[in-house]
């Protein structure tokens, strides 16, 4: 039976994977909520690692709030960058297998195609930076790894994210101001989650890094306009065009991954 360790099991994607991990019983999954094991804390993980004898990690803890960061990097850079790092180090002590969550936002948005996992990294937040920052460290620490990028992450049934935010907006009669400037690949949790149980733990993918989203390029506009549909709330608010988005954080205009 393998045996898996999951961090930030308490976020929407750690959630899924608690919510999946029924329909595996050969699988034995560890879920840790950052109340549980904060991976920036270097004892916590050796106390965890030496009891649980894991064959691999996914890590989904992240510091995921891309406008916070940009006003507190060293917080990012703590849970993103550091923490990653302490996390790589206890998997090589313990020869446990990382698989470990990364983002779009390493890459600047200036290209025009899709973003392939050959194309030079380039972050333009202080988020994407962190993150690349955490990619660089496993590179460094553990031959053997799996980093897995994806873009604009939703579970439909856990946390704050967009899609249950218009859901949430929309039956409150509000007035949805929704940019077109940005563009990439809704993931949805679920996908996500037996991609990697699927494929990679018990697949037989090589290990590396690798690009998944759910496939279909769009704006966060388009997103809006189709959750809004596939709920039957077209009628129930109004969705506008807000070409001023207005930020704090730079965001890359093209993120969609291949």
């Amino acid at each position: 039976m393998e045996r898996i360790l999951v961090t930030g099991a308490g976020g929407q994607l750690g959630l899924t994977f608690q919510e999946r991990a029924l329909d595996f019983p050969e699988i034995y999954f560890d879920f840790k909520t950052a109340d549980k094991l904060d991976i920036a804390q270097p004892s916590q993980l050796v106390d965890v690692f030496e009891q649980g004898h894991y064959d691999f990690c996914i890590n989904c803890a992240a510091y995921t709030n891309v406008e916070q960061a940009e006003k507190n990097p060293e917080k990012a850079f703590n849970i993103n960058a550091e923490g990653v790092k302490n996390l790589a180090e206890a998997c090589r002590a313990h020869k446990t297998v990382l698989i470990h969550i990364s983002t779009d936002y390493v890459f600047d948005g200036e290209k025009k195609e899709p973003y392939t996992i050959t194309d030079k990294p380039n972050p333009i937040n202080e988020y994407g930076k962190s993150k690349l920052r955490g990619e660089q460290f496993i590179q460094e620490i553990l031959p053997n790894h799996f980093i897995v990028r994806t873009s604009w992450l939703y579970s439909k049934k856990y946390g704050h994210n967009f899609y249950r935010s218009i859901i949430k907006k929309a039956m409150e009669g509000e007035d949805l101001y929704i940019t077109d400037a940005q563009r990439g690949c809704p993931t949805n949790t679920d996908a996500l989650v037996r991609f990697i149980i699927e494929e990679i733990i018990l697949g037989e993918k090589l290990f590396g890094i690798y690009h998944y989203t759910d496939g279909k390029p769009m704006t966060w506009y388009d997103f809006a306009k189709q959750i809004l549909k596939e709920n039957n709330l077209v009628n129930k608010a109004r969705l506008v065009l807000d070409s001023n988005y207005r930020t704090f954080a730079k965001r890359p205009k093209n993120s969609v991954l291949s």
